[in-house]
């Protein structure tokens, strides 16, 4: 008969199995080795729009000079990041490799908008100076897809002053593309300084006083593009006095279903 093993070989036997994280097999801990530096899905979400230089990664990204060369090197050597000359200049671009983190960094986005945003209770004020570009490639994560099912609409949106330019918006079925440049057949065209524009995307501002005060012009069709996009600032719910979320007067609520009729 077995003779029973003692306190002491058991505690020896408990540490033995104790292996290090890198010997046992977990998915999710084995591939955040390989991809979960801090960096490493923002440098290939960006890159997933098309090549870039290392000073428009920078300006994308804000990463410093020393740690942006030092992740992209990385980066290249993981194989998901190739460079090339685009005539006089360097640019920067995925692989195959790289673009198979596409659906990663798509659930890790949405998770945020429809979750971190409330649970984690973060201040879209402090986004106020964010770039017009860096809202407008990140609406596909803000799109509301039970209100753009069935729809195939396509915005056009001309931004003046600092960070401005032309992009086109398509929704499509519960989808959403964003291009640079302009529309060949924009339904609703919307004008706006890239800042206030900016405010009134994260929900920071209020679309129809934009318009009122002629900030914001709005040609076309009647559909608002607020009412497919989560508005970061208005998706938190302020509590009252005694807990409740608060609800929105009856003039309001008529402004805003007004709003988005037009």
């Amino acid at each position: 008969m077995p003779k029973p093993a003692d306190k002491k070989t058991t505690r020896a036997n408990a540490k033995r199995e104790i292996l290090a994280p890198g010997g046992i097999f977990c998915p999710v801990g084995r591939a955040l080795d390989v991809i979960g530096d801090r960096w490493t899905l923002v440098l290939v979400r960006h890159l997933l729009h098309g090549p870039c230089g290392f000073q428009e990664l920078r300006v994308r990204t804000g990463i410093a000079p020393r740690v942006l060369s030092s992740r992209l090197r990385e980066l290249k050597q993981k194989g998901f990041v190739t460079n090339r000359r685009n005539g006089t200049r360097p640019v920067y671009e995925v692989t195959e490799r790289g673009r198979s983190l596409e659906p990663i960094i798509a659930s890790i986005a949405r998770w945020y908008i429809h979750h971190g945003l409330d649970d984690l209770a973060v201040d879209a004020n402090r986004f106020s100076d964010t770039s017009a570009q860096s809202v407008l490639e990140s609406l596909p994560f803000l799109l509301r897809a039970e209100r753009a099912a069935g729809v195939d609409l396509t915005f056009e949106i001309r931004l003046t002053g600092s960070g401005g330019g032309v992009w086109t918006v398509h929704i499509r079925d519960g989808s959403c593309t964003v291009r640079q440049g302009f529309a060949e057949r924009a339904d609703v065209r919307y004008t706006a300084d890239a800042r206030t524009w900016c405010a009134i995307a994260l929900g920071i501002a209020d679309a129809g006083e934009a318009h009122r005060a002629g900030k914001l012009a709005k040609d076309g069709a009647r559909e608002a593009m607020d009412h497919f996009f989560f508005q970061i600032a208005r998706s938190q719910r302020a509590p009252t006095k005694q807990g409740k979320p608060k609800q929105p007067s009856t003039r309001r609520a008529k402004e805003s279903a007004k709003e988005a009729r037009q």
